[in-house]
């Protein structure tokens, strides 16, 4: 059994309620593997004919199956084919909802080791253009190596801080994916090594980050245009209250409905930080005694056009004003204890 902080287990009382024993019997479950069928090389039907192991489809993942560790999925010839992608499936879910199409123009700002950024690629079909951002030059290597393993075409691997690309393209992306630092709360019984992190600097150090990187993509995001905000922790300020934060820079977003709604999905929390907004409820939070995945938290939002921002973007203005002297060679600080949601094994 995993030994969880008191605090933590306080506020999961005062959020789940009569869940919360549910919840607790949830860490005597064993862990659930997953992988995602590269539909660049296969169709789902296709692989679930040819899989060489025994899968099961995941209800709200269209491309997504249940897989048991003991097969050892990472060591088979389909694997470093690039013909599927180990995730655990709750972490599929972003990336799922967000509706890229052909053509468009994609950023994933925290994309490594790949999980997410494969798929949307996958969506692309070769077109348009995905560039895939992480702030830590290792791990971009990582994600590079797995994009190219998919096959994936127009694609733009970066290793930059997003305050950095903000100007340059601003107002640019079609669909935008934030898959943010957080405190890993959802991944306490996967990762059970997150708690130390959890317990060394809380909550508080991971809004700081969430704000940050959510300022530069609205910033990026054109009038008209979609994102996905996730984290892989219950906590009510990296999730709902960061959703109002984003809300109050850009009054022109919106969160919107997920459909179709798997019915194992828990609505989002309506108030957050003491303030009250009933869009709030389209958000999703995902419980590990309530599907079979870890925990999460995704929001689906739209940047409207309005009269004030019709004019903005797209474009990429290639030469722009130096900024200010404190501000060169920022770095986005690095995330002590961070376990990229159960896709890790992917990087190795």
């Amino acid at each position: 059994m995993v030994r969880l902080p008191e605090r933590f287990k306080q506020n999961m009382q005062t959020l789940l309620g009569d869940g919360y024993e549910a919840y607790l019997r949830s860490f005597e479950e064993g862990r659930v593997s997953g992988l995602r069928v590269n539909e660049l090389k296969v169709s789902p039907e296709e692989f679930e004919r040819i899989a060489p192991f025994p899968v099961e489809r995941i209800p709200w993942i269209h491309n997504g199956f249940f897989v048991r560790e003991e097969d050892r999925p990472s060591r088979h010839p389909y694997y470093f084919a690039g013909l599927y992608y180990l995730q655990e499936p709750s972490a599929m879910t972003p990336a799922e909802i967000l509706p890229v199409e052909p053509g468009d123009r994609v950023l994933d700002c925290c994309a490594a080791p790949g999980g997410k950024s494969t798929e949307l690629a996958a969506k692309l079909r070769g077109t348009g253009v995905l560039f895939s951002n992480d702030i830590s030059n290792s791990r971009a290597q990582a994600l590079l190596k797995n994009l190219e393993l998919f096959g994936a075409g127009n694609i733009v691997v970066l290793s930059e801080d997003l305050r950095k690309m903000e100007d340059r393209f601003a107002g640019y992306f079609d669909k935008i994916l934030i898959d943010a630092p957080c405190s890993g709360e959802g991944m306490f019984r996967k990762e059970p090594r997150v708690i130390r992190a959890w317990e060394e600097h809380g909550n508080a150090f991971y809004t700081a980050l969430q704000k940050q990187i959510t300022d530069s993509a609205l910033k990026m995001l054109k009038p008209g245009g979609k994102m996905v905000y996730s984290t892989c922790t219950f906590c009510p300020e990296e999730d709902e209250a960061i959703v109002l934060y984003m809300k109050e820079r850009c009054p022109s977003l919106h969160v919107l409905p997920v459909e179709p709604r798997y019915e194992g999905f828990s609505e989002g929390l309506e108030e957050a930080g003491g303030v009250r907004d009933p869009e709030l409820r389209h958000c999703i939070r995902i419980y590990p005694h309530r599907m079979r995945g870890e925990g999460h938290f995704i929001a689906l939002l739209e940047k409207r056009v309005t009269e004030g921002n019709a004019g903005d973007g797209p474009g990429v203005p290639l030469e722009g004003a130096e900024r200010p002297e404190e501000d060169r060679g920022f770095r986005q600080p690095a995330v002590p204890g961070k376990v990229r949601k159960a896709d890790r094994k992917a990087a190795e």
